[in-house]
């Protein structure tokens, strides 16, 4: 009798088939190089850009808010919620076995419809029991499938926030470095107008210049004098931000090289398609897909009988004393069949929601891909583009120099009214901050390229995290 049990289970096995879609990845237009261009470009994409800069400072916070960062941690975790659950599902391939024990004293009814004696007994059993269900029609193999792809999903979402926590770190203390120059040059135009005032003042009193010229130099004063607090309150609000980044109460971030001093990372070079295996994004909503082309074999297999074996062995007796002899052995051994038979679309429901769900998941990652494009090509115009800006605005403040300085000069030798030497100051101030604020976005727009192209620095990165997660590979745990 049980070679034919193990037979048939056997064939079983051999007979059992997984119901639903085979995944194939998606076939992707993609252009066969950048729109834009650049004759320097260098591989460095798979280094650690961030510290081509030859700030320590910079090299310092990031290391700190790979350690400390909270969105960090919750990733991590989050990731281990997945393999937790992956874990779950993963056991329903192997037999569940249990144990039980019970012991107790019973009394029979006297006046009941099968009345007994009067007298009580006792009852003392321990048993292990199993059931293992039979993936005849690969339900299980498809939720695991789909589980193990969260897992994929959940770890490339994860790099992502580790990707756009060291990017943004670099592209705040850039910011801060910015405003730090454009601080520096308030200042000094503040007190080179407070000289003047002090100047026209004193020539007033000698009858010298008239008190429109001195409200004239008084009105220049006031405007850098109100322009100082402004960038001071931007100042203090980008530390706090970086504070917030390296997960720490808002406090003073330390300072390392100047803007003038920083030299950016060169942009990698790579052919668009290298992008697919490079953006944690778009790695993620694959996993997504393939989870959710999973779940379709899932809700199908509903369809069909479910087969579980089960089995008990135990003991039982009614004296303590005789529950481990071999005559008190008790067992069972058999098998459960769950066949829908009339659902009424609740089954037909399950399959057309996953299926729905597959070609959300799809589209979304189509899109995903699209996204990642556009994001590289916005990061390389805006490097590009925004370099060519800044040598036609570093020659603009030059030209303003030399146009300040002559004005003084002609004001000095009376053949200009002092208006001209305001306007002059006036737009030397203006074109100084211009330039420091696409310096910065120039300097950023580098970081914006590698966040766009993701890349081996993640590997990197990663490495300086405080918690690493425990993730499945493509094979299994």
């Amino acid at each position: 009798m049980r070679n034919y049990m193990s037979a048939g289970l056997m064939l079983l096995l051999l007979c059992a088939c997984t119901i639903g879609p085979d995944y194939v990845k998606p076939t992707v237009e993609t252009p066969a190089t950048w729109t834009v261009p650049y004759d320097a470009a260098a591989d460095m994409v798979n280094t650690a850009w961030w510290q081509q800069f030859n700030d320590p400072v910079l090299d310092e916070l990031i290391t700190t808010a790979l350690a400390e960062n909270l969105d960090i941690k919750a990733a991590t975790a989050r990731v281990d919620q997945f393999l937790g659950q992956y874990r779950t599902t993963r056991s329903e391939f192997f037999p569940q076995i249990g144990a039980s024990a019970s012991a107790y004293r019973q009394k029979d009814t006297e006046t009941g419809q099968y009345p007994g004696d009067d007298s009580s007994y006792s009852s003392y059993q321990g048993a292990l029991s199993a059931t293992w269900e039979i993936d005849l029609w690969g339900r299980i193999r498809r939720a695991n499938e789909a589980a193990q792809a969260e897992i994929l999903a959940s770890e490339a979402g994860r790099r992502t926030v580790l990707l756009t926590l060291v990017s943004n770190v670099a592209s705040s203390y850039l910011d801060l470095r910015g405003l730090d120059r454009q601080l520096e040059i308030a200042r000094e135009t503040e007190r080179t107008y407070a000289e003047s005032l002090r100047i026209f003042n004193l020539r007033h009193d000698h009858g010298t210049v008239s008190q429109v010229e001195v409200s004239q130099v008084e009105s220049e004063y006031e405007q850098a004098r109100q322009t100082i607090p402004q960038l001071e309150a931007q100042v203090t609000q980008q530390e706090y931000l970086i504070s917030l980044l390296l997960g720490r109460n808002p406090q003073a971030i330390p300072r390392g090289k100047k803007i003038d001093e920083l030299t950016g990372p060169g942009i990698p070079a790579g052919l668009p398609s290298d992008l697919l295996e490079q953006r944690p994004d778009i790695i993620r909503a694959e996993q997504i897909l393939v989870a959710a082309n999973a779940r379709i074999g899932v809700a199908r297999a509903l369809y069909f009988p479910r087969l579980a074996l089960t089995g008990t062995s135990g003991t039982a007796s009614a004296h303590s004393e005789d529950l481990f002899q071999g005559s008190s052995t008790i067992w069972q051994l058999g098998g459960d069949v769950l066949a829908p038979i009339f659902t009424f679309g609740a089954i037909e429901g399950q399959v057309m929601s996953s299926e729905a769900a597959q070609r959300e998941a799809l589209y979304r990652y189509q899109q995903s891909i699209i996204a990642g494009f556009r994001d590289v090509e916005d990061a390389l115009v805006a490097t590009t583009k925004g370099r060519e800006v800044q040598v036609a605005k570093g020659r603009r403040v030059s030209a303003l120099q030399t146009y300040a300085q002559l004005a003084g000069y002609q004001y000095e030798a009376g053949t200009t009214s002092y208006l001209q030497v305001l306007d002059a100051n006036r737009s030397l101030f203006s074109g100084q901050l211009d330039y420091v604020q696409t310096q910065a976005a120039v300097l950023t727009s580098l970081v914006d390229v590698y966040r766009a192209m993701g890349g081996g620095w993640l590997d990197i990165a990663d490495q300086g995290t405080i918690e690493e997660p425990v993730v499945a590979d493509q094979e299994g745990i």
